[in-house]
């Protein structure tokens, strides 16, 4: 009959008494991991000026679209008010109108009295001819419009450019300038998504094959946080590490309530 050893009877012994969880390194396996943002974002302005406002500041929420900062704008709202009221002048194409009716009614009386033999037909042709040339004035003063339309849609991107929104939905980690400074294109806020989180794993290459993306792992941040949440794989490197025998894996955290702060150590647990 085979002799168990002692060592091996002991450490059985305590698995059924004590409860150690000797049973769960089969199942599954815990590997360190570290919770970062989703993407973080320095935010400039698209163009140089003097900033004139922030609305934000560090620790606050901000939602995408929201505006961040302004630069001082005076000239270029004034260009947009001039190019509205360019835009909106009607003038010009009613009294080309005017003109093309009353040529119209011209040229049919003229036209009458050439037929009855009151008038020769110079006067038809000059009838006609300001009739053609009320015509093309109101094709140029509508083209004028068009030209002051488009005028104004420039004058506008060129003002929205002044302004600055934020690209995501996150929280301001960091301020860099300050009302009366100038930007020089240099980044005025930084920005870092936190929902969801990326959980960036190094598992070993034992574990190739065993990672696939769609699968669920629980992911334990450290203390004071803690917990169990769930995440899911989202990318498995294709390349090894050859000097650490290595592997890259990230899983994707839901953290919709911001519960979870970004920059914590963790340890996530793939089931086998």
């Amino acid at each position: 009959m085979t002799r168990i050893p002692f060592l091996l009877s002991v450490a059985i012994a305590l698995t059924l008494s004590q409860g150690i969880p000797w049973a769960r390194s089969a199942e599954a396996a815990d590997l360190d991991c570290l919770i970062e943002p989703y993407v973080i974002v320095q935010v400039s302005a698209a163009v140089d000026g003097l900033l004139d406002k922030v609305t934000v500041d560090r620790g606050d929420l901000v939602k995408e679209g929201q505006v961040l900062a302004e630069l001082e704008s005076s000239i270029e709202r004034a260009a947009v008010a001039v190019a509205r009221v360019r835009a909106e002048m009607e003038s010009g194409i009613k009294s080309n109108q005017v003109r093309i009716d009353f040529g119209e009614r011209r040229f049919v009386r003229t036209d009458l009295a050439y037929k009855e033999g009151g008038l020769p037909l110079k006067d038809v042709d000059e009838a006609e001819t300001s009739k053609v040339l009320a015509e093309i004035g109101l094709m140029e003063a509508q083209e004028n419009k068009r030209l002051a339309e488009e005028e104004l849609k420039r004058a506008t991107d060129v003002l929205a450019l002044r302004t600055v929104r934020s690209p995501i939905t996150g929280v301001v980690i960091q301020r860099f300038l300050f009302p009366g400074e100038f930007t020089k294109q240099s980044p005025i806020l930084k920005l870092a998504q936190i929902d969801p989180l990326h959980v960036e794993v190094f598992a070993p290459v034992a574990m190739l094959g065993k990672i696939a993306v769609g699968m669920r792992a629980e992911v334990l941040p450290e203390a004071p946080v803690g917990g169990v949440h769930i995440a899911r794989v989202k990318v498995v490197d294709p390349v090894i590490d050859a000097a650490s025998g290595t592997f890259g894996v990230r899983l994707e955290l839901p953290n919709s309530d911001y519960r979870l702060p970004a920059g914590l150590r963790c340890k996530v647990r793939f089931p086998r």
